[in-house]
């Protein structure tokens, strides 16, 4: 204090405009490095993405896909998400050719070896990611009073080829004697490929003689118009028509059981349930707005698919996918 009180006035003024300046330098740059460092800390990435992310492959997946796409473009205005549905088969022929025109294949079925190859040879790398459980469902008319359930060998003993099943009391002697009217998908689907596996030991084996359609919605419309009719499909496309269709119980040497969420989901439901997978590709991965739409895929798309009639994973499932992708 004695040290200050000496000072000249003129001394001190100078000394108090001096402390002055070096604080409001201070207050200035504290002030600028907290406008620096905000951005980065508080401004999330999915805010101002943008680009094209196209999707296509199997019909099965397409409304998990369509659902997702939907919620993700309405919280990120700048992304535009196509979703096509060429079947699992068309969708794989897309992802794994030279051009790679797709991001995005939605599969009803893991990958061939023939398509992991083609994939290969065209420096196509990938990630598989199962997002969902699905049950193949057999549908009947709802006036059909006769069949609650059908075994495994019989669906064979139907859909084999060359099979001449015309009846159904062809099939059971003490069902009636009504003309069986038989609707599936085409061969461009991984429904197709699954079912003909599973009950005819081969894949695409099957009689020729059905209404084969490129859309589940015809197969639903099909058998929802003929009495005797009998089909094959995803569980939600049944689910979204129960009004319209009956479902049977399939007994694969354990008994009749329906397909359901609980059935689906603990394996029960066998030989028919099965999980259903997207299939991303690495350089996709490298933009933004994929990435983030496949983490919006694994963290918000569990309780869409159970909206759209399928039923989720464990939630550890998708915590290993969203650390692959990582």
């Amino acid at each position: 204090m004695e040290l200050f009180s000496s000072i000249s006035k003129k001394s001190k003024l100078l000394i108090i405009t001096a402390f002055s300046i070096v604080i409001a330098l201070a207050v200035i740059g504290c002030s600028s490095g907290t406008q620096t460092e905000s951005p980065g800390d508080n401004t999330n990435s999915t805010e101002k993405l943008s680009g094209t992310i196209k999707i296509d492959g199997s019909s099965t997946v397409l409304p998990i896909s369509e659902a997702v796409a939907e919620e993700f473009m309405r919280e990120n205005q700048g992304v535009n998400v196509t979703v096509g549905s060429s079947g699992t088969g068309g969708g794989f022929k897309k992802f794994v050719s030279p051009n790679n025109p797709i991001d995005v294949n939605d599969a009803s079925r893991p990958i061939k070896d023939t398509e992991q190859e083609a994939a290969r040879q065209n420096g196509i790398e990938y990630i598989e990611i199962p997002v969902a459980y699905d049950g193949i469902s057999i549908i009947v008319n709802k006036e059909n009073t006769w069949a609650k359930s059908i075994t495994t060998e019989e669906l064979k003993k139907i859909w084999e080829p060359g099979s001449k099943i015309k009846t159904w009391k062809e099939v059971r002697p003490d069902w009636p004697d009504t003309k069986l009217s038989l609707f599936g998908p085409s061969s461009a689907h991984g429904t197709f490929d699954y079912f003909t596996e599973t009950i005819n030991g081969k894949e695409k084996a099957i009689r020729t003689d059905y209404n084969v359609s490129e859309e589940y919605n015809t197969v639903v419309q099909g058998v929802a118009a003929d009495k005797g009719s009998l089909g094959f499909l995803g569980y939600a496309y049944y689910k979204q028509n129960e009004g319209k269709l009956n479902v049977l119980g399939v007994d694969g040497g354990s008994g009749s059981i329906e397909p359901s969420e609980e059935t689906i989901k603990d394996g029960s439901y066998k030989p028919l349930a099965r999980p259903i997978f997207i299939y991303v590709s690495k350089k996709a991965l490298d933009r933004l707005e994929v990435k983030e739409f496949v983490r919006f895929y694994l963290t918000e798309g569990p309780s869409l698919i159970s909206d759209v009639g399928y039923i989720p994973l464990n939630d550890a499932d998708y915590e290993g996918s969203l650390n692959a992708i990582k």
